[in-house]
């Protein structure tokens, strides 16, 4: 992975599907990570402030922005962005045999030891720099995330077990296959046998819609 233009290792952006990974040309100056919960008020009579009731928590969401510049290049700045607009198209291995219907695919925006897993929900890309022939040489790009896992849910494993590391689950969905959840988890649907493996799987056509399977960690 080459660094960024200041010679720092890059934040990088991937697409949990396919593997490819979008290296940020100059690493961001900030980001944002925002949560917000849902609440009811519940009706209290003769009282100046009503009786609060929690419905449901809210993903976290991920804002930030990206800088690329080609200039000195004189390439196409949208050679090093393109991968980003794949990132929000649908995959056809996403596909759910049930209802025909594919999705996105899920991405990691990964920066040193931080780590975001996600869908892209917003993307804005201004092209500020061009060559005499139009060719856009510098480019902002905003994206939002919006979070699909939550770290809460695979808790870390005490550090004198000795036991490896922790297992995560993976609670199978409506047409649900292997390969689909293995492109989801590992970013690779040829993994499907691990996970066949781990849970006693004979016949990976063979899911239940709500069973929990063990999504072993990659060697």
């Amino acid at each position: 992975m080459s660094p960024t233009k200041g010679g720092l290792e890059p934040a990088i952006v991937i697409n949990l599907s396919t593997g490819e990974m979008v290296p940020c040309m100059f690493n961001p100056h900030e980001y944002t990570v925002s949560k917000q919960n849902q609440w009811a008020n519940d009706e209290v009579k003769g009282k100046n402030v009503p009786k609060v009731k929690f419905n449901q928590g809210g993903a976290q969401t991920l804002s930030l922005n990206l800088f690329f510049d080609t200039y000195a290049d004189g390439t196409d700045v949208r050679l090093h962005t393109r991968g980003l607009w794949q990132m929000m198209m649908i995959t056809p291995d996403m596909m759910n045999p049930r209802s025909n219907k594919s999705a996105p695919p899920r991405v990691e925006f990964r920066w040193g030891r931080f780590a975001f897993k996600a869908v892209i929900t917003r993307l804005r890309q201004r092209f500020t720099l061009f060559l005499k022939d139009g060719t856009p040489v510098r480019t902002t790009v905003d994206v939002s995330f919006q979070q699909v896992e939550d770290e809460l849910d695979f808790p870390m494993q005490n550090p004198t077990s000795g036991g490896g590391p922790p297992m995560k689950t993976h609670i199978v969905g409506a047409g649900e296959r292997l390969d689909w959840i293995a492109a989801n988890v590992y970013g690779d649907s040829t993994c499907w046998r691990l996970i066949a493996d781990a849970n006693g799987i004979t016949h990976p056509l063979h899911l239940r819609e709500g069973m929990q399977l063990v999504i072993p960690p990659l060697e």
